[in-house]
């Protein structure tokens, strides 16, 4: 077994639970499968017992877990829990699963994103639950009078072999919550695991399909006002003047009134965004009279100047440019080929590729493109928020409560103590409500108009606001001897605003001589974390590369990805390598065997693709018929090195809805700009993959491990868009260098 110091003492513990004040939602009890008994389901207690920060007992033995991250579709409110459940002991049916609001001095990590989750959350879950359990062992040896030592659990009981003796959790867990916090706990064996690696349904399952009040769309108060926003209708504008005083007596509206968001002389924090930060609220009794009114709105707008904000990001403090003006997609691509032939920043460099590539037999050099892309979240922006003289209430979707706080805590001038921020479940995610300005705007107008407030975006609101995937571009250049030898690689990518090499990750490590380098420019076109941030884009321009060199080199596709991961094994280049060669290696192995990649079906064009992030490993074959003289998926096998899967039906769930959404922007995904004003406002011109259009199939296999567990809910994004394009040059004979791919599509090529 592990022992770990539990690092919370009973008076700390006390003190932080002082601080949160209380306050929680209950969510839906899952007891005894999806539609419990009245003889199945146990009463609700008629008293709780604290054990720590995620763990209640009730006086029967029923067990509360608290969730402590944001849920928004990647089931954290399910497998945290059953982190909790497996190391306390005890059985799932007895388990109510609560989504804790934000309290930092109490919970770990309250953020849903980057894939880490489950794994920062591994083991302080597993310890609470660990500590808990041998609190409540130690309160039954204190009342038997036995060693502690002595005592066993199994599924919410205690038990005392030498004396037959045995009794509930329920019954002693008054007594237990009295207890020192011991300073260290014994974690489980994994293969004593019983609920960890066992598949449990959405605790949130039957709220879900029956259409229970879970969103801050659902809120409802007495008192509490529909507020919107009107934002500038193009990047690089600014409000000039508005008409509010015909707005203002139109049916049901209260106010309308220009608000600043993030002041100037505010430091920013990664996730507070520079889209817009003068808006135009309006506000009044319903949904319908302020969308009415916002239509009816008259305002006059401005170019913004060059604007310079601190922001104190991941990369430490720095100052950013927002420049003035007006931009275009079509002036940022001849922006970016302009960048493309200057000197870049050298980010890594191994042995001589200027030399190995002036005495290469053969060199090949590809250039990728890739455009902004709209999150698009079902549901679109939205926050309740209630503000008096030196509280506030709010109470919304997102993934970074931490990051909000303080934006919110500073736009008020009201101190993060007397602020509660409660967690909705949010209707999508994917990295676009890691940014808060939805709720920093809701507690401001609640603020002015001294009333709870509902804030809703509409679609048009949501897509044109800004907070868009980056545009990207790459070259590769590769040498190779007379033998075909791999003997240079060199990629030089960059984007706007930011670049998405990453220099450390294969190949770099597999080739002797190597080089990386990578440019920004800046933009007021706001861009923000998307699905697996820079690797959805460099994933499928590496992987599409390395196809087109296999097929250089005489290699099949996934031999010559082997060779070069034996190679980084065995004698690689270099020490910062970020990735472990078995563990790549191993997915496309594994990929392999699932897809029978050596017996391809008649007629079915094939495309392989491998990537590592987020601390996991993913390979994926994609298969694709003609149609029509139009590309049809198949099917997909994915196979996934991430550590101990904790929920396995929800685990590949998460592959299928990565997978699904990768082709969907691989295939469709663009938004373009003229004069800085989005060309795409809704789904009636955005386009995304329907239902005809996702594979018949997608199989997802795991590696077995017990390594703890890594990223999923990223790491199979990346590779479908290298997987499709590959394919497609196998359906077509044409490779595809720009996204989305269907523009490019050329049905006089298609061979059939």
């Amino acid at each position: 077994m592990t022992r770990v110091k539990t690092n919370m003492n009973r008076r700390s513990f006390m003190k932080a639970s002082a601080l949160a004040g209380g306050g929680m939602m209950l969510s839906f009890s899952w007891l005894a499968g999806c539609n419990p008994t009245e003889e199945e389901t146990l009463a609700m207690p008629k008293e709780w017992f604290e054990l720590n920060s995620y763990i209640k007992i009730g006086d029967n033995g029923v067990v509360t877990l608290m969730s402590p991250n944001p849920e928004f579709g990647s089931n954290v409110k399910t497998s945290m829990p059953m982190i909790l459940a497996d190391e306390l002991g005890v059985d799932w049916k007895n388990v109510i699963v609560a989504q804790a609001n934000f309290y930092p001095e109490r919970f770990d990590r309250q953020f849903t994103g980057g894939s880490q989750g489950i794994r920062q959350g591994w083991t302080p879950l597993r310890t609470a639950g660990a500590t808990a359990r041998q609190m409540l062992v130690m309160a039954a040896a204190q009342n038997w009078k036995v060693p502690v030592e002595e005592i066993t659990t199994d599924a919410g009981t205690l038990l005392h072999k030498a004396s037959g003796k045995k009794s509930g959790y329920g019954e002693v867990a008054s007594l237990a919550a009295t207890l020192d916090v011991p300073e260290e706990v014994e974690l489980k064996d994994v293969k004593n695991f019983n609920i960890i690696g066992h598949s449990k349904k959405n605790v949130e399952g039957q709220n879900i399909v029956t259409g229970k009040p879970m969103f801050a769309m659902d809120r409802d108060e007495e008192g509490m006002l529909i507020a919107m926003i009107a934002h500038p209708p193009a990047f690089g504008l600014k409000v000039k003047s508005v008409d509010t005083n015909a707005v203002k007596s139109m049916p049901g509206i209260r106010d309308v009134f220009v608000f600043e968001t993030l002041p100037d002389d505010y430091e920013r924090n990664g996730f507070d965004t520079t889209s817009f930060t003068e808006l135009i609220a309006i506000v009044g009794n319903t949904t319908w009279e302020v969308m009415n009114a916002k239509k009816a709105l008259k305002a006059e707008w401005e170019e913004a100047p060059d604007k310079e904000v601190t922001v104190a990001g991941w990369r430490g403090k720095e100052t950013i440019l927002i420049p003035g003006g007006i931009e275009s997609t079509d002036g940022h691509k001849a922006q970016m080929e302009e960048m493309g032939r200057k000197k870049a920043q050298e980010l890594r460099r191994d042995g001589d590729p200027e030399g190995a590539f002036k005495n290469a037999a053969k060199v090949i050099e590809r250039t990728y493109n890739a455009p902004y892309l709209a999150h698009n979240c079902m549901e679109p922006m939205n926050c309740f928020a209630n503000v008096t003289a030196d509280k506030a209430e709010v109470y919304g979707p997102t993934q970074a409560p931490e990051f909000t706080m303080q934006a919110i805590s500073a736009c008020l001038k009201i101190p993060r103590e007397n602020i509660q921020i409660n967690l909705a479940r949010m209707g999508g995610g994917f990295g676009q409500r890691a940014y808060g300005h939805h709720m920093v705007e809701a507690a401001l107008i609640s603020q002015k108009v001294k009333a709870p407030v509902k804030m809703i975006y509409t679609r048009e609101d949501d897509m044109t606001y800004g907070i868009y995937r980056p545009t990207y571009t790459a070259t590769y250049r590769a040498a190779l001897d007379e033998n075909n030898n791999l003997i240079a690689f060199h990629v030089k990518g960059g984007g706007i605003p930011e670049h998405a090499v990453h220099a450390d990750r294969f190949p770099a490590g597999a080739v002797d001589n190597y080089l990386a380098e990578g440019w920004a420019l800046n933009s007021n076109i706001t861009i923000g974390a998307f699905r697996a941030p820079r690797s959805n884009f460099i994933a499928g321009a590496e992987q599409s590369f390395l196809d087109e060199l296999a097929e250089q080199a005489g290699k099949d596709p996934i031999d010559f990805r082997l060779e070069l991961l034996e190679r980084a094994k065995n004698n690689p280049v270099g020490e910062d390598n970020d990735y472990d060669p078995d563990r790549y290696a191993g997915v496309l192995k594994l990929v392999k065997e699932k897809s029978k990649w050596n017996e391809k079906p008649a007629g079915v064009h094939r495309g392989v693709s491998a990537y590592f992030c987020h601390n996991s490993y993913v390979a994926e074959v994609l298969d694709l018929k003609m149609e029509d003289n139009m590309p049809k998926v198949e099917n997909v096998y994915a196979a996934v090195d991430c550590g101990i899967v904790v929920n396995p039906d929800a685990a590949v769930n998460m592959g299928e809805g990565a997978i699904v959404d990768g082709i969907g922007n691989a295939f469709f995904g663009e938004l373009t700009f003229i004069d800085g004003v989005p060309q795409k406002k809704n789904f009636d011109q955005y386009r995304m993959i329907r239902q005809k259009e996702a594979p018949k199939s997608i199989e997802v296999h795991f590696v077995q491990n017990e390594h703890a567990p890594t990223g999923l809910g990223e790491p199979l994004f990346p590779p479908v868009f290298a997987a499709v394009a590959n394919a497609l040059y196998q359906a077509t004979g044409k490779r595809f260098y720009n996204q989305p791919f269907a523009q490019n599509l050329d049905t006089s090529e298609l061979q059939m």
